[in-house]
């Protein structure tokens, strides 16, 4: 129940978000979303044994020396889409966003009419906060008369990151439409019902979504995340416990707790402030 990068929510965060924790904490999690429809499996194997996991399976130790190897096997040849691609997957889950985009958008330039580029770039543009341009990437890297499910599970996710609800939606129910019953847009769907702050129908798309077998531990995070908002702490921390280490799940728990008595607070002190108004 936290973001993909697996370090826990802390610090500013707490203050910036004290009147408004459920909307911040949906759109952390939904920066990572954009990736989420995609196969990160990294499978170029001569590499490194790890690289045959999905990226968000990796610890991070694998991280770092898939990211070593990554970056050496882009020096020999950066024009190798594949790599490239590979390298700027591991990059953003390194939180190096910008360098992420960097590699892609050299590798758009080296592939212009490539659409495994050109959606690659579309997410590297998508995590570096760039969605206009993200749109637009993934837009033309997507076939009208063949659509792809997973590029258009990103445009949704990039439409609910800009407020645009009911398009996000749209689109989520098209890719359903192609790909029916695929957890990673089922819990995009939830995503965007828990940005508007409707949690039991943010469950409910969540825990489709977490009862598939092809669902990974980004979808069980998200769910903890939307059951602990409803103050279900106990549970939430059972389902985290079985994503991260204890501590971090305990960490996080603390963390969501400590939000949500700041929300209670503060609906308190407006409430005071309204009364005294009409006074």
């Amino acid at each position: 129940m936290e973001p993909t990068s697996g370090k826990a929510l802390a610090g500013p965060y707490a203050r910036r978000t004290a009147r408004t924790p459920v909307r911040f904490l949906a759109v952390l999690l939904a920066a990572t979303a954009v990736t989420a429809c995609a196969n990160r499996s990294l499978t170029t194997g001569s590499i490194n044994r790890s690289a045959q996991k999905p990226v968000e399976q990796l610890t991070a130790v694998e991280l770092q020396s898939a990211l070593g190897s990554y970056s050496k096997a882009y020096e020999r040849d950066p024009k190798d889409k594949n790599v490239a691609m590979a390298f700027a997957s591991v990059l953003r889950m390194n939180d190096r966003n910008e360098q992420a985009l960097a590699v892609m958008r050299k590798a758009a330039i080296d592939h212009p009419k490539d659409r495994d580029v050109l959606a690659a770039y579309g997410k590297a543009l998508a995590s570096a906060g760039q969605f206009n341009a993200a749109l637009d990437a993934i837009q033309r890297a997507q076939d009208p008369t063949q659509p792809d499910w997973r590029l258009l599970s990103a445009e949704g996710a990039i439409y609910d990151q800009t407020s645009r609800p009911t398009e996000a939606r749209d689109r989520y129910q098209k890719a359903l439409t192609l790909r029916p019953g695929e957890p990673t847009i089922l819990s995009n769907m939830g995503m965007s019902h828990l940005l508007e702050g409707s949690l039991p129908q943010a469950e409910t798309y969540l825990r489709e979504a977490a009862g598939h077998p092809a669902a990974d531990s980004r979808v069980r995070q998200n769910l903890a995340l939307v059951i602990g908002l409803q103050g279900r702490f106990d549970e939430a921390q059972t389902i985290a416990r079985n994503e991260l280490s204890p501590e971090q799940a305990q960490a996080n728990i603390a963390y969501l707790r400590e939000m949500l008595s700041q929300q209670n607070a503060w609906n308190l002190i407006e409430q005071e402030e309204k009364e005294k108004a009409a006074q």
